[in-house]
């Protein structure tokens, strides 16, 4: 069974509102077992609205449109989904008194253009709406269902679970789940790992997928079974061969970060760290700001200057907080041969590095924070 979504607003299309309604739609599909295999956005316009629609009903056994469904012009939903189906919209009494019932708890009177809203497609099923003002629909044909559902995210998610959820189980007679994980790592690039994980991403069930970040990229693994059980022990079987292949490279899984994990190490040992920062802007130390027990201090020096003038500023900086700090961590990224220095100073020992990375000067700052936090990892790990 395949599914696709569509977000309708001009709005998103002009970069006016950030799309959140497909991420949390994509993850209840999945928990179901319902295979997206495709999400579009198109602009408040009903032939192109009634036109994305009749593609996807061609391609996708369930499609699921938010936003559109408020009381002004602009707000074409209904119009063009009816126009796909060929059908008019109708008038829905019992709709209609669902939302003046709505304005009375609000202690107000609905305004005569918020009868557009009692109008849905001819022959389609009302979602009645107990947290908002637009109720959703339900259009279903002989190969397809079109569910539309309102583009307010609170309203949208209460008719998800509560409403769309529950029939698209019955309707398509699911009886999978689609279970993901995401298994972090970082000191590490996207074309070695593609190397050396080749042959997992050749998977069929459960799929491997890479998605790279600067200085840290992502392992997505995800399995289709009937049970949690099951897919747990899908998704287990390829970590176990990831621990093998790159386990020195994974810092994490889900949603832990590099910063958190940094953090929970200099906890566990009681340290506090100094950062001392040439040319990053504070990025560094900006990446860590959510996290003041654990900073002894900070330090943004606005000239980049030779590494023997970074390296006198941080052992300067080291005799004033080596008495609170436990650690100081010095980071200068380079114009020569995009490099980044990484200077660790520990109580009584020291550590210099020099990362080459194959990028441009501009992404230095956040391939540097990213490189420093996981040497740091490894030397709090270490013995």
């Amino acid at each position: 069974m395949e599914a696709e979504i569509i977000t309708i607003g001009t709005e998103l299309l002009l970069g006016e509102l950030v799309d959140t309604n497909t991420r949390y739609i994509a993850r209840a599909l999945r928990e179901i077992g319902l295979d997206l295999y495709r999400t579009s956005t198109v602009g408040d316009n009903i032939d192109r609205i009634a036109e994305e629609i009749q593609a996807s009903m061609q391609r996708a056994d369930a499609v699921i449109t938010t936003g559109g469904l408020g009381p002004t012009i602009d707000d074409p939903t209904r119009e063009g989904i009816a126009k796909a189906c060929g059908v008019e919209t109708v008038f829905m009494p019992e709709l209609w008194r669902q939302i003046e019932d709505r304005f009375s708890g609000f202690g107000s009177i609905p305004t005569e253009n918020n009868r557009r809203q009692a109008y849905i497609p001819a022959g389609s099923t009302p979602i009645e709406n107990p947290v908002g003002t637009a109720p959703g629909f339900i259009v279903e044909t002989a190969h397809s269902v079109v569910i539309s559902l309102p583009g307010v995210p609170a309203e949208m998610q209460y008719l998800l679970v509560n409403d769309v959820i529950p029939y698209l189980k019955q309707r398509l007679g699911l009886k999978s789940i689609i279970k993901s994980r995401i298994v972090r790592t970082a000191g590490i690039g996207e074309s070695m790992l593609d190397q050396i994980i080749e042959d997992l991403e050749k998977l069929h069930n459960p799929t491997v997928g890479l998605s790279a970040h600067p200085g840290r990229v992502d392992i997505r693994i995800t399995a289709k079974a009937k049970t949690n059980k099951e897919a747990d022990k899908m998704i287990s079987s390829v970590e176990a061969t990831l621990e093998g292949r790159i386990g020195r490279a994974i810092y994490g899984k889900d949603d832990q970060t590099l910063e958190t994990v940094v953090v929970d190490l200099l906890k566990e040992k009681g340290m506090h760290l100094a950062i001392l920062e040439a040319g990053t802007d504070g990025a560094l130390a900006a990446s860590l700001a959510e996290y003041p027990e654990v900073i002894a201090s900070t330090q943004s020096l606005s000239e980049i200057g030779s590494d023997e003038m970074l390296s006198a500023a941080l052992k300067h900086e080291m005799e004033k907080v080596n008495a609170q700090a436990g650690l100081l961590l010095a980071m200068k990224p380079s114009r020569e041969g995009n490099t980044a220095m990484i200077h660790v100073l520990l109580p009584g020992n020291e550590h210099m590095e020099h990362k080459s990375y194959e990028a441009h000067f501009v992404n230095m700052k956040t391939r540097s924070v990213s490189y420093a936090l996981h040497w740091l990892r490894r030397l709090l790990l270490a013995p």
